[in-house]
């Protein structure tokens, strides 16, 4: 069943973010990351919704996506308008893009790179969130050379991350997105 719902769009670190009504969340099969197919304003898109990581007393843990350049010309959306959305969860994961870093590091040790060809996207998206989860380059470092290890003995997933927080440093802070 598709969820309806409207939503402002706004602005974190000059990311432009649409954030789930907290209702519409709950409505998702996932407190996790969530594959979704649907409209903003209109204009089909498929996304991964992001958790927002916020837990606690008197806390609703959301969801939100990050509506690309393309998405919002075409749906006429800048920061601060209110769109209208419907989205419906998927089971068919679009493969992420992987950060050069981590493709360089693929690209010099083939039987990790093997693996990495054989695994699901819901795999590669685990992997690449777990890789991006950090807030130094030196430790964004340790994370690959970590994964192309684990990789290259057969593992493969991250173990020990959980998918209920946020991951994305640019708009995040202690595993919780920003308010805006």
């Amino acid at each position: 069943m598709p969820i309806h719902f409207q939503a402002k769009l706004i602005e974190i670190n000059a990311w432009t973010i649409l954030k789930l009504p907290e209702e519409s969340s709950k409505l998702l099969p996932s407190r996790g990351m969530t594959m979704v197919s649907g409209t903003l304003n209109g204009v089909p898109f498929k996304t991964l919704l992001e958790p927002d990581g916020k837990y606690g007393p008197g806390k609703t843990p959301s969801h939100w996506f990050r509506p690309d350049a393309k998405l919002l010309r075409e749906a006429s959306a800048t920061v601060g308008d209110t769109v209208s959305v419907s989205i419906e969860p998927t089971k068919e994961w679009i493969e992420p893009e992987v950060p050069e870093d981590l493709q360089m590091a693929l690209n010099a040790s083939p039987k990790a790179q093997e693996l990495w060809n054989d695994i699901t996207p819901l795999a590669h998206w685990d992997w690449i969130r777990w890789i991006r989860a950090v807030k130094t380059p030196e430790t964004r470092q340790k994370h690959i050379d970590v994964a192309i290890d684990k990789l290259h003995k057969g593992m493969r997933r991250p173990c020990c991350f959980n998918r209920n927080l946020c991951s994305e440093p640019h708009v995040s802070r202690n595993w919780a997105l920003l308010d805006a």
